[in-house]
């Protein structure tokens, strides 16, 4: 069975001293050992974080380069993330989408990247509100899955993680119904096991990265198909975010 997953996304947000005290604040947490714990907090402060962790969790980037290295100003490498304690990375968020211009071709070579390198990733996707409206979000998810993801091997994938983050639903205060997220999540599933097999599907992660919070997250993360949570705003508190971690 997929593993459970609980990430937080802190995208921009908090200073460093902010970062360690939250982080000081969840090392005094028990958390159920089965259940997988990501914080991605800003590159600037992996390191130090990486130094604070107690306990089992684990520290990731929110974005890093398709290259090696080389002149890329402003970019991270794999390499470099690993050297400071990541183990994992952010590919296609919603907001790396939209604000950088990232496409499917690109995020295909983010894929491709982190595979070669034995780098664990969790691959977003999602549709915007226009696309909600028009009844489209299936073909649309789908068609990020296609041309991003499902080109590796049911070995690269076995094992993944998958985000489904309904951009209409991040930062908006808007959450989509349990209906809503388990409907989409049970499609990613089943084209799962279309293009792979029903092992390989089962054993994909697929989290829901809108807007769950305390109140809700109890509701979205009981649905049968919903394996996790992408959190964000909800990850800046340490008692809220230990409490959605609690939620199973």
């Amino acid at each position: 069975m997929a593993q459970k997953v609980i990430a937080g996304n802190w995208k921009m947000n908090l200073n460093l001293e902010q970062s360690l005290e939250l982080i000081e604040h969840l090392n005094t947490k028990e958390f159920d050992e089965d259940v997988r714990i990501i914080v991605f907090p800003p590159a600037l402060f992996v390191q130090p974080i990486s130094s604070l962790i107690e306990g089992d969790f684990e520290i990731g980037v929110q974005n890093f380069s398709q290259n090696n290295n080389g002149a890329y100003t402003g970019e991270i490498s794999i390499t470099q993330s690993e050297s400071v304690g990541v183990t994992v990375g952010l590919i296609g968020h919603s907001e790396r989408r939209a604000y950088n211009s990232e496409s499917n071709e690109l995020l295909k070579a983010k894929v491709n990247h982190a595979v070669v390198n034995n780098f664990d990733f969790i691959f977003c996707c999602g549709e915007p509100l226009s696309i909600r409206e028009a009844g489209k979000e299936l073909t649309f998810v789908k068609k990020q899955l296609q041309e991003s993801l499902f080109h590796l091997t049911a070995n690269q994938i076995n094992g993944g993680i998958i985000a489904y983050e309904p951009v209409w639903a991040i930062g908006t205060g808007v959450t989509a119904s349990s209906v809503q997220a388990e409907d989409m999540h049970k499609n990613i599933r089943e084209w799962l096991t279309e293009v792979y097999s029903t092992d390989v599907a089962n054993s994909i992660s697929i989290l829901y990265g809108g807007s769950c919070d305390v109140s809700n997250a109890k509701e979205l993360l009981g649905c049968p198909n919903v394996d996790g949570g992408l959190i964000g705003g909800a990850s800046l508190k340490a008692e809220g975010f230990s409490t959605i971690i609690q939620s199973y």
